[in-house]
């Protein structure tokens, strides 16, 4: 039998081994084999590990509030002299970046904390003068009490002799009044016995006389007696007008001697008022210059030029710090939040820095950062997702020492480990991942139960 090319090659006058290779009428097909093989990788390849995660995206932080960018604010309202700095310029701690000039009026005298220092001790001096009066005043009490107590102990002295006088007076009344009745007999004897003629003319002029002269002495005594009886009321009358007149002046002083403690209390409170005011207007004096209150750059300058007014609290530059703890924070889904708990890994990838990213197969990604999971925060975020802050782990490699703040990150909360074939059937599906709790977690739930 003929080969069918040498028949074409016979009726058409063909090669027949060209016809062969031409349409390889001899080969036999191996796509079976490459369809068996292919399928072969395909089940191998659906068993294969792959990690579940959530993918979120987010920027370079720092957990630390003084490591973020600062806004510096005018204390005082003024009007720019002289700036120090430029943006892009880096500065240290200290350092002066603008001058202000004050625009109040009651700021305006370069003197005026040395005015205000010399009032402040001028009511000083004022205290000072006041306590001498009240000590001169006090001593002015005193010494009135210490006259008073002379004055009074001898008016005792003096009504004491007057009551030893009464009595003497008193004694010399009764012998007057004796004296007086043994006149008064003799006289009445004597009349009688004029009378019947017993006794002289003389005799009866005599008794008289001596009558007379007992009378009078007994007036005598009755007036000394009443006038040392009145001595003793003009001297205590005298000691209560001592008394009062000292207890006047006594009274008068110590009013004087209030009135000066209330001036040094009033004059205590403008003392410390002007104390206030005087620290206050030294360190508002300070607040003019504007002085860098950590180092780094400085950055968005909202203020240009010279003589540029500034309000109170008004953001002049901002500063961003040097050094800073890097933290990344990312932002979830709600739906999410639940598979997402504080010591759980997560994959960065730090945009500027190129990586190669198998979002299930975290070991075989290149240029990936690992990070640990440190805080979920309770409440949505403006951008209606939550927010978790991811810190670097130790052991792991270390993120770039280039990163800025700011920065954007994607990042790969890694979840629970499964097939392939699995998370193909899930996500066709819609379910959601499978969530599993980290080996600080399970701890703390087996020390609870």
């Amino acid at each position: 039998m003929k080969n069918i090319s040498d028949t074409i090659f016979n009726e058409t006058g063909y090669n027949p081994h060209s016809v062969k290779k031409i349409y390889r009428a001899n080969k036999i097909s191996k796509v079976r084999y490459w369809f068996w093989g292919v399928l072969s990788f395909v089940v191998v390849l659906m068993f294969l590990p792959w990690t579940q995660n959530i993918n979120t995206s987010g920027t370079v932080t720092t957990l630390y509030q003084d490591q973020r960018p600062q806004e510096m604010n005018t204390i005082i309202p003024g009007r720019i002299i002289k700036w120090w700095v430029k943006e892009g310029d880096f500065v240290n701690k200290g350092d002066t970046i603008v001058q202000l000039a004050d625009v109040k009026d009651d700021y305006l005298d370069p003197k005026l904390v040395q005015r205000t220092q010399e009032q402040l001790d001028a009511k000083q001096q004022k205290i000072g003068f006041y306590n001498e009066k009240i000590s001169a005043t006090a001593s002015q009490v005193e010494a009135m009490e210490m006259s008073r107590n002379l004055k009074l102990n001898s008016l005792d002295n003096k009504l004491e002799q007057l009551r030893r006088k009464v009595t003497s007076d008193s004694a010399e009344l009764v012998a007057a009044e004796i004296d007086h009745g043994i006149a008064v007999q003799q006289l009445n004897r004597a009349k009688q016995m004029f009378s019947e003629g017993i006794i002289a003319l003389t005799e009866f002029e005599r008794r008289t006389a001596q009558y007379n002269k007992a009378l009078a002495l007994l007036t005598e005594k009755q007036q000394k007696f009443q006038n040392t009886k009145q001595d003793i009321t003009i001297c205590r009358i005298e000691m209560s007008t001592v008394r009062q007149d000292a207890a006047d002046k006594i009274f008068k002083a110590k009013g004087e001697i209030a009135a000066a403690r209330s001036e040094v209390a009033s004059t205590d409170g403008e003392v410390a008022k002007n104390q206030n005011q005087l620290a206050n207007y030294a360190i508002r004096g300070s607040q003019r210059w504007m002085i860098a209150p950590q180092s780094g750059q400085i950055v968005k300058a909202k203020k240009s030029g010279i003589n540029e007014m500034v309000k109170e609290g008004e953001m002049i530059v901002e500063i961003v710090p040097n050094q800073i703890d890097e933290a990344v924070e990312l932002f979830v889904e709600p739906m999410d939040l639940v598979l997402v708990e504080k010591g759980q890994q997560v994959r960065l990838q730090f945009d500027g820095f190129p990586a190669i990213v198998f979002s299930g197969w975290p070991e075989a990604s290149y240029g990936t950062f690992v990070g640990e999971v440190i805080a979920v925060e309770t409440n949505r975020s403006e951008n209606g997702k939550f927010r978790m802050l991811v810190v670097p782990v130790e052991k792991e490699k270390k993120w770039p020492a280039s990163l800025k703040l700011g920065a954007g990150v994607q990042g790969f909360a890694l979840l629970k480990n499964v097939s392939i074939w699995y998370e193909l059937w899930r996500q066709i599906n819609g379910f959601p991942p499978e969530f599993y709790q980290p080996a600080a977690g399970k701890e703390k739930n087996k020390q609870k139960k």
